[in-house]
């Protein structure tokens, strides 16, 4: 499958700054060069999945704090079930 690259501004936050990068992405297209897939270094992928992981996360913990009724302390979450 034919592929063709280009370079391509990204910004992310690091340490409370936005920090803007090159990364490069390789498209894969079709007979009739439509894009199919994308390939991006390994750093840029485990990346995204870290934050696609940690904006679920945060996700969750959105639903959990919205949820009404009583919130058990920390050390009674952890010691259920314990003896």
């Amino acid at each position: 499958m034919p592929c063709f690259g280009i370079l391509k501004p990204t910004r992310h936050m690091q340490h409370g700054k936005i920090i803007t990068s090159m990364i490069q992405e390789n498209y894969v297209t079709d007979k009739k060069g439509r894009k199919i897939a994308v390939q991006v270094p390994i750093k840029t992928y485990e990346k995204l999945v870290a934050d696609s992981e940690e904006l679920e996360e945060i996700k969750e913990y959105r639903k959990a704090k919205a949820r009404k009724g009583n919130p058990i302390p920390f050390e009674q979450a952890f010691s259920l079930g314990r003896t």
